[in-house]
C-alpha cells in the first residue's frame, strides 16, 4: 500500500495509522516546515518528501490508496481571522481535492478545527464537501471527535473520512465516545492532570496552551481557578505534550536536516506538538475504516 500524507507534519497519521495495523510500502508527505521536514524525516527515514502542496499537481508519484490532509486551520481557528476558505492559509485546502482528484485514493481523511462546524462557516463546510463530491464515486463521512476522549486534552477535531463507495462495507460513524479515567479525579491517584489544548501559540494565557493544572485528589476544575489552584500551574514538558498527543517519548528530540540529525530546540518541538493530529484519534478512526472497507478484507 502507498500513503500520502499532506500538510504532514511530523507524521501524525502515520503513527496513528501505524497503530491501527496498517503497513505502507511507500509513504510520501508534502510539508513545508523545515523542522517538521527535519523530524518526519527522522522518524521515518523510508518516506520520501515531496516538496510543498501547491506543485501537487506537476508531482509524479505512485496512486495512493490512502491521503491525508489536516490542512490549516488558522482562518477556521476560533482564535483566527475568521475568513475562512477566504483566508490563506486555509483555502490550501483546495489542493488536498485536487490530490484527490487526480489520484482517487481508496480512503483519504481530513482533520481539521471545530471551528469549521460554526455557522459562520457553513457555506465554506458546504463547499469543501461539494467539492469532494463532485470528484464522484466517494461516499462521505464525518463527525466532531475529542481527544478527551483517550488522553487529558480537551482538543475538538472534525474528521471527515471519504471511501470508494464501491469499497464500502459498513459505517465508520457515528463512533461513540469510549471515555476514560481523566473524565473524574481518581481516589486513588496522587494527582491529575488538566489541559486546555496544546496549541503552537503557548505561554499565552493561563490554563491555555502548553500549560497544566495539578489537581488534588478530590478537587475539580470548574473553569474557575482558585488561589491554591493558580499556584499550581506550570508548563507541561516536551514530553507531556507528546503523551497527551499520544507520541512515544522524545519523539520531537531530534532533526534529520540534509546529512545531519540535530537536536530540535524547545519552542520548535511545542510548535510541532500544537500543529499535530492526535495519533489515538487517528488510530480509533483508521480502526473503523479497516474493519469497514473492502480494501483491508485481506489484511
Amino acid at each position: 500500500m502507498v500513503l500520502l500524507e499532506l500538510f504532514s507534519g511530523i507524521g501524525g497519521f502515520s503513527k496513528g495509522l501505524e497503530a491501527a495495523g496498517y503497513a505502507f510500502d511507500k509513504v510520501y508527505f508534502s510539508e513545508i516546515d523545515k523542522h517538521a521536514i527535519a523530524n518526519f524525516k527522522y522518524n521515518f527515514p523510508y518516506a520520501e518528501h515531496i516538496g510543498t502542496v501547491t506543485e501537487i499537481a506537476n508531482v509524479g508519484i505512485s496512486r495512493p490508496d490512502i491521503i491525508t490532509f489536516g490542512s490549516p486551520c488558522q482562518n477556521f481557528s476560533i482564535a483566527g481571522d475568521g475568513t475562512g476558505l477566504q483566508g490563506k492559509e486555509s483555502s490550501l485546502i483546495r489542493y488536498a481535492v485536487e490530490a484527490v482528484r487526480k489520484f482517487k485514493p481508496d480512503v483519504f481523511i481530513w482533520e481539521n478545527v471545530k471551528g469549521v462546524l460554526f455557522s459562520k462557516h457553513r457555506n465554506d463546510f458546504w463547499s469543501i464537501i461539494k467539492a469532494f463530491a463532485n470528484i464522484g464515486g466517494y461516499r462521505l463521512e464525518w463527525q466532531l471527535f475529542n481527544t478527551a476522549w483517550f488522553l487529558p486534552q480537551n482538543r475538538e477535531r472534525i474528521y471527515l473520512v471519504g471511501r470508494l463507495a464501491e469499497k464500502c462495507t459498513g459505517d465508520v460513524f457515528p463512533f461513540p465516545a469510549p471515555g476514560g479515567l481523566y473524565d473524574s479525579v481518581r481516589e486513588d491517584a496522587p494527582a491529575s492532570l488538566v489541559c486546555g489544548t496544546i496549541t503552537k501559540n503557548y505561554g499565552k494565557q493561563p490554563n491555555i496552551g502548553n500549560y497544566v493544572l495539578c489537581l488534588k485528589p478530590g478537587d475539580v476544575y470548574n473553569g474557575k481557578l482558585t488561589p491554591d489552584q493558580i499556584k499550581g500551574i506550570r508548563m507541561l514538558t516536551e514530553v507531556e505534550c507528546e503523551r497527551m498527543q499520544g507520541f512515544p517519548d522524545d519523539f520531537t528530540k531530534y532533526g534529520k536536516y540534509g546529512d545531519e540529525t540535530k537536536v530540535i530546540s524547545r519552542i520548535n518541538r511545542y510548535a510541532l506538538l500544537g500543529n499535530a493530529v492526535s495519533v489515538p484519534v487517528v488510530k480509533a478512526v483508521a480502526t473503523r475504516i479497516k474493519r469497514n472497507t473492502a480494501i483491508f478484507s485481506k489484511q
